[in-house]
């Protein structure tokens, strides 16, 4: 479960058995990002106020292309 990264207290990251999705967990909850196209789409969520999953994907779609290279490095090993 290699994580991305950190921010506002969330952990992103992705599981190393699954293909695009992002993961976002803190201690409110979760949500599921989908990569369609070139951008990620929320699958799911649970538990995530409204502020903080604008919070979220505003991190997402700005470090969009770090989350794409760090999940391509790790499933080309």
């Amino acid at each position: 479960m290699p994580e991305i990264f950190r921010f506002f207290g969330y952990s992103f990251f992705f599981y190393s058995r699954e293909h695009e999705p992002v993961h976002v967990e803190g201690k409110d909850g979760y949500a599921v990002y989908d990569l369609v196209g070139d951008v990620f789409v929320l699958r799911e969520k649970q538990g995530i106020k409204s502020n903080d999953q604008r919070k979220i994907e505003a991190v997402i779609s700005d470090n969009r292309d770090i989350i794409i290279k760090r999940w391509m490095e790790h499933f080309e090993k």
